[in-house]
Parts: structure tokens; sequence; C-alpha cells
């Protein structure tokens, strides 16, 4: 998502918050939001991880011989 944003468009979106938040408290909402990203990846990553898991058993278990 945020892979596409180009400089341009990434100063504007700090301006904005910049406007809306003031800049006490710009420190304070990118840390919460770095947590909130990691905690989301972490996530993710875990459900990848045990749906390989359940995939690598139904395969060992479900694999018939062809004759």
């Amino acid at each position: 998502m945020f892979g596409r944003l180009g400089t341009g468009e990434l100063v504007i979106v700090l301006a904005i918050a910049l406007v809306i938040f003031g800049p006490s408290k710009l420190p304070e909402l990118g840390k919460a939001m770095g947590k909130s990203i990691r905690a989301f990846k972490d996530h993710a990553n875990k459900v990848t991880e045990e749906v390989d898991t359940l995939k690598d058993e139904l395969d060992l278990t479900g694999k018939k011989e062809k004759v």
C-alpha cells in the first residue's frame, strides 16, 4: 500500500498530519503506527506459517502414489 507513494505524496501526507496533530504529537503518532504495523506483520507471518504447516501436513497425508 505505502510502497507506491511517491515523495510528493508522502510530503503532502506528512504536512496534513502536521497540521492536524501538531508537531508535539507526531513522534508519538509515528511510534504508535510503527508498533501497529509491526504487530500486524507479525500476526500475518504467524498465520502464513500455520497455513504452510497445514498445507504440508495435508500433502504428506493426502498423497496417493500414481500407479
